[in-house]
């Protein structure tokens, strides 16, 4: 292993959460890096997300909401967080359920990861979900979102529109990836 890749060589000095917040917590590494020196890494943490490309006949289903932090209206992939004890495919069944009411027959996991490993500690499930059966949602005080149908061959071009969503995308590629779109 070349010297710059050996974790060894990356000493934690101390490790600092500046602020918590209900969402995130923010703070730094200061590191000892492989040459002596020392330099502070700022990090975000979040709580793990599970994205759901769910099929309903030749139609994805997807939400569109306002997304504050940019200040527009995005079409997605229904997503949300993983809660305590929950796999990303259980939680994935009941986000589906919660934000466009649909309960799926079937949910596989298509991949698990890594977000953003330049600045985030945060992990991201992507799930297939099929054999959807209508049973109303049961959406948060906070998701103001209307489902869209949107049919599989114009998924990928919808969700390159401005303003992209990387977990849309990511979730688009992996499902046709794995030979599910």
């Amino acid at each position: 292993m070349s010297e710059d890749r050996d974790s060894e060589n990356w000493r934690v000095v101390e490790s600092v959460t500046e602020y918590e917040t209900g969402w995130y917590e923010g703070g730094y590494d200061l590191l000892e890096q492989p040459d002596g020196s020392r330099k502070r890494y700022y990090w975000a943490a979040l709580d793990p997300a599970v994205v759901i490309v769910a099929v309903a006949g030749d139609s994805l289903v997807m939400v569109e909401q306002f997304r504050p932090a940019i200040g527009e209206h995005c079409l997605e992939l229904p997503a949300g967080l993983v809660e305590d004890g929950e796999s990303y495919t259980v939680a994935g069944a009941r986000e589906l359920r919660e934000e466009t009411g649909f309960d799926p027959a079937g949910v596989s996991l298509l991949e698990e990861f890594w977000c953003a490993t330049g600045v985030l500690r945060h992990r991201r499930g992507i799930v297939f979900a099929e054999g959807l059966e209508p049973v109303g949602h049961d959406r948060d005080d906070n998701e103001f979102l209307s489902v869209r149908s949107v049919p599989v061959a114009e998924a990928l071009d919808r969700a390159r529109e401005a303003p992209a969503n990387d977990a849309t995308i990511e979730g688009i590629l992996l499902a046709r990836d794995a030979g599910v779109l």
